[in-house]
């Protein structure tokens, strides 16, 4: 049975500081003088010598906030929504574009507060109500 290492699965090991005959002697394959020189320096992760990081560079992503903010009408600017009969996401639909994705309305303006008996569907509230 043979015991030993296959050819090249090994390497020395390489033993700094040991003179100038070894290639890695005077410096001891740390470079010049200064603080990374030293023993015991330890760089802050994503330090870029005073430059600004590339963490801080890139602009933030990944947030996007759980609470559903309304789609807002206002009902002096679409006067189309005072006349329907009963007021319902649909309805509202039929006389406006809006978006598939759309699930709350909020009305506004001075005459919303008037439109609040017609309103026939929990996810449409007016101004000062919710």
């Amino acid at each position: 049975m043979n015991l030993t290492k296959a050819a090249g699965s090994t390497h020395k090991t390489k033993r700094i500081g040991r003179g100038q005959g070894s290639g890695m002697g005077k410096t001891a394959t740390k470079g010049g003088k200064g603080q990374t020189a030293r023993k015991g320096y330890n760089e802050k992760r994503g330090f870029e010598g005073g430059q600004q990081p590339l963490q801080r560079r890139l602009p933030k992503v990944g947030f996007t906030s759980k609470i559903e903010k309304p789609y807002v009408i206002n009902v002096e600017k679409i006067t189309a929504v005072k006349d329907l009969g009963e007021i319902t996401i649909e309805s509202i639909k039929g006389i406006h574009k809006i978006s598939k994705s759309v699930k709350k309305i909020k009305l506004i303006g001075v005459s919303a507060k008037d439109l609040a008996s017609k309103i026939k569907d929990e996810n449409i509230s007016v101004t000062g109500t919710k």
